[in-house]
C-alpha cells in the first residue's frame, strides 16, 4: 500500500462531495472489498441488523461464514465506539478496518477483543489483514436466517439497480 498514486476520487457519489471521513470510508470499504472478493468472500454495505444497528460491511464466505466488518477512520471515532459489540451475535468473523493514518495500539488492547476481532488495514486501492479474525460460529437457526437477509437485501439492490421504481413497491424486511 505505500508508493502509489493518490487515490481516485470517490466523492462523486451524488451532487454534493463527501466530507474527508466520509471519503476515506469509501476508500477503506473499497479496499477491503477487494481483498475479499480474492478471498471469495463477497459483501453487503450498510447492511440493516435485526438489532436496529447497520454493519458497515457485511459478508458470506464461500463455506458460508458471516462476516461484519467496522469500519473506522478517524481515532477518536474508534476510540469511542461503544456500540461494536452489539454486531457480534450477528457474525461467525468480526474486523476492524482502518486507515493507514489511523492504526493504533488501543486495538491490541483487551477492550476490543484482540482474540475474537480481526484487523484490517486498507486503502482505495487494496487491503492486508494485519490480525486474522478468530472463529465464533453462529448457532444454526441465527446463520440460517442472517444469509437468508443478506441474500435477500443483496438482490433487493441488484433489482433497485435495473428497475428504480422496484424500491417503492416492496416492504423491508
Amino acid at each position: 500500500m505505500t508508493d502509489m498514486p493518490p487515490p481516485p476520487d470517490l466523492a462523486d457519489f451524488g451532487t454534493e462531495p463527501l466530507s474527508a471521513a466520509l471519503q476515506g470510508a469509501a476508500a477503506v470499504t473499497r479496499g477491503v472489498c477487494r481483498l475479499f472478493r480474492r478471498h471469495d468472500i463477497f459483501t453487503v454495505t450498510e447492511m440493516p441488523l435485526r438489532n436496529n444497528r447497520r454493519a458497515d460491511l457485511m459478508g458470506l464466505s464461500k463455506n458460508g461464514d458471516i462476516v461484519i466488518v467496522e469500519i473506522k477512520c478517524a481515532r477518536g471515532d474508534l476510540l469511542g465506539d461503544a456500540k461494536w459489540t452489539d454486531y457480534l451475535d450477528f457474525c461467525d468473523r468480526f474486523y476492524w478496518a482502518v486507515c493507514p493514518e489511523i492504526l493504533c495500539e488501543e486495538l491490541h488492547q483487551d477492550r476490543f477483543l484482540p482474540e475474537r476481532t480481526g484487523l484490517i488495514v486498507a486503502d482505495a486501492y487494496d487491503a492486508e489483514i494485519v490480525r486474522p479474525a478468530g472463529l465464533h460460529p453462529l448457532a444454526a437457526s441465527r446463520r440460517k436466517v442472517e444469509t437468508l437477509r443478506l441474500a435477500r437485501q443483496a438482490m433487493r439492490r441488484l433489482t433497485g439497480i435495473s428497475d428504480p421504481g422496484f424500491g417503492l413497491m416492496i416492504d423491508q424486511d
